[in-house]
This record gives C-alpha cells, sequence and structure tokens, in this order.
C-alpha cells in the first residue's frame, strides 16, 4: 500500500515538474521538494516553497507560519475537494496551464480554490468555463458560489441566465434550497429580474419613440417637397402636377400626405372640427411652423399664420408641444447625418401625431 502511494507521488512530482520544465524550456535540475500538500485522499503531493509562494500569497503565509518543530517538515492541507482537483491547482501554479478536460471536470472546485490562495489568473479562467457549461439544473449553485468567489463576471451570466429561463429554474431542487436557506440572494434575483424588464420596456419605449419622430421628421421634409415642388397629384398652385413623374425617394409618404391634403381641402367637417383626418393634418402644419425657418420665403400653407398666432399668445406652446417640436429637430438631424435608408409605410406615423 505505502508502496503504491510513494509510487503515485512520484508520478505527480514528474508531472508537475515535466510541465515546469516545458514552460521553461530550459531542461535544468530540480531542487528537493521542502514542502508537501496533503489531499482529502491522503495523497501526498511534493512541491517547492518558493514556488507556492510566488504565486499565492496565502500559501506563503500558511508556510511561513511558525513549526511546533523545526526538525517537523512543512505540511500544507487542502481538504474538502478531490485530489485531481488539487494536482490541477498545483500544476498550474507551477506551469500557468490548465487542459480544458480539468476545467471541465473541476471548474467549480478549481474556481474556490483559486479564490482561496488568491490564483486570479485561474480564476478568471475557471470562471469563463464554469460559466459556459451553466444549465437549469446548476445555476443556483454557480450564482452562489459566484457571490461567495466575488466573481462579477460569472455572477452577471448566472443572473441572466435565470431572469432568461426562471420559470424553469424555479422549480429546480437548488431554487427550493436557496428560497429556505438564502433568501437574500433569492431577493437579489427577484430584483434583478424587475429591474431587467423595466429596462426592456424602456428600451422599447425609447425605440418606437425615435421611430415616431423619425417618421415625423420624414412627413416634414415630405410636406416642404409637396408645397415647394411638387409630387405626382398635389403641388403649389403655381406648378402643374406632373402625373408622369416618377415617385420621389419617399413616396410612400408622400403619398399619404397627397391623400391627406386632398381629404382637408375637400372635407365639410373641418370647420366643426369634427373630423379626425384634418386635426392630424392642422397638427402637421403646426408642426412644420414650429420648426420652420424660412420666415418669408416658406410655402408651405398657414405657416406664417401658425407664427403670428403663436407670437401673439403670451404663453406660448405648451411644455409637450415643445418637447414634441424638440424631438422631431433632432431626429432629422440625426437623419441628416446618418442617411438611414427610409423604411416604406412610414405613413403609420401620421396616425399617431399627439392631439391638442
Amino acid at each position: 500500500m505505502e508502496d503504491s502511494h510513494n509510487a503515485t507521488t512520484t508520478a505527480i512530482a514528474c508531472d508537475l515538474y515535466g510541465h515546469c520544465q516545458i514552460s521553461d524550456q530550459i531542461p535544468r535540475e530540480i531542487p528537493k521538494p521542502d514542502v508537501h500538500i496533503i489531499t482529502s485522499g491522503g495523497q501526498r503531493i511534493p512541491a517547492h516553497r518558493v514556488i507556492l509562494a510566488s504565486v499565492s500569497p496565502v500559501l506563503g503565509n500558511i508556510i511561513d507560519r511558525p513549526r511546533k518543530h523545526r526538525s517537523s517538515e512543512r505540511i500544507i492541507p487542502i481538504l474538502g475537494v478531490p485530489c485531481d482537483a488539487v494536482v490541477a491547482l498545483v500544476r498550474f501554479i507551477y506551469s500557468s496551464r490548465c487542459n480544458e478536460d480539468e476545467l471541465a471536470k473541476f471548474g467549480i472546485h478549481l474556481l474556490a480554490l483559486s479564490h482561496v490562495y488568491l490564483v486570479p489568473h485561474l480564476k478568471q479562467r475557471c470562471a469563463r468555463a464554469v460559466g459556459q457549461q451553466l444549465t437549469i439544473e446548476n445555476v443556483v449553485d454557480v450564482l452562489q458560489l459566484a457571490r461567495l468567489c466575488d466573481a462579477p463576471d460569472l455572477y452577471l451570466k448566472c443572473m441572466k441566465f435565470v431572469s432568461s429561463h426562471f420559470k424553469a429554474v424555479e422549480k429546480t431542487e437548488g431554487w427550493k434550497f436557496m428560497q429556505n436557506h438564502d433568501p437574500y440572494l433569492e431577493l437579489e434575483i427577484l430584483q434583478f429580474i424587475d429591474e431587467a424588464e423595466s429596462r426592456k420596456k424602456r428600451t422599447r419605449r425609447h425605440r418606437e419613440e425615435q421611430c415616431l419622430y423619425m417618421e415625423l421628421s420624414v412627413a416634414m421634409d415630405c410636406l416642404e417637397h409637396i408645397c415647394s415642388e411638387g409630387c405626382t397629384s398635389v403641388g403649389p398652385y403655381d406648378v402643374q402636377p406632373n402625373k408622369k413623374r416618377g415617385p420621389c425617394s419617399k413616396f410612400s409618404t408622400c403619398q399619404g400626405l397627397q391623400h391627406l391634403i386632398k381629404h382637408f381641402l375637400a372635407c365639410t367637417n373641418r370647420v366643426n372640427g369634427g373630423c379626425s383626418r384634418c386635426k392630424r393634418m392642422w397638427q402637421l402644419l403646426r408642426l412644420h411652423s414650429s420648426m420652420c425657418e424660412q420666415l418669408d420665403s416658406c410655402k408651405v400653407p398657414l405657416c406664417r399664420q401658425f407664427k403670428l398666432k403663436m407670437q401673439q399668445e403670451k404663453k406660448g406652446d405648451d411644455a409637450l408641444w415643445r418637447l414634441l417640436v424638440r424631438k422631431v429637430v433632432s431626429a432629422r438631424v440625426m437623419s441628416s447625418l446618418n442617411l438611414p435608408k427610409r423604411k416604406k409605410g412610414a405613413t403609420e406615423g401620421l396616425n399617431t401625431v399627439p392631439s391638442d
């Protein structure tokens, strides 16, 4: 029994020192080991205190502790984890190498060991490897370990995984155990999920608002184009509409505006304010007037009248309207800078203009 034990120890030593020589690429005589690491299975791993202390300050402090007898050998017990995980830790200390098989088998153990003994490079590799092995069943356990081992990247990845698979995760034994023994972590997870949902809603709402502002910006360009140059069926009074003219680059929006203008001119309910389409046309004309800087040369109908009306009113536009004008102006500027491809169906934005 003792012979096989010594043979295993010798094999481990040759493996460790072999890696050390390969990493240095300089064959040299290795000094005699002066420290032994004891694992849970009683395995003795020979090592050198100088190498251990140079990589792990915690191991260095353990080695420097005073001994009862000066003649007694230096022993470092590393218990509670598989023997092969301890061997992988020592091998990394000697060679800065850890193969994928070891990370797959002992990634969680090595993460804990690298945190306890302050081996940051191994800790980073283990955190990445464990993050790639997340499952519905183990994510809660890994999340608890990530919090204990101060691994923020792995912690965030676990949180996102739980948020994406919450219904399945809350049915696992790990979740039930956490509910009974770590309610604070459960609260952290629920808060993270709530904040993530809130961020998604804010992002979705912001994207929809930006799309609306961009559509209104396109509508303003089309309105100026129709009133100054004319399009297929509607144009300024001194220019005859040319039906043979090809569609403009924003024809889908221009076409919708032309239909709206024709209805506005012919509608009998416009005066009484009972027509919703006419109200949208009034709002577009008012929006143009709020944005227009051509005081005397603008050909858009009622532009000057709206400006005079706003100047006569001491209070001016309400805050929401001014905010809308600023957003549309900003969208127009961004559109001119980025020059994105126009999407068809932009006329849908005309139906969502805020009402007075």
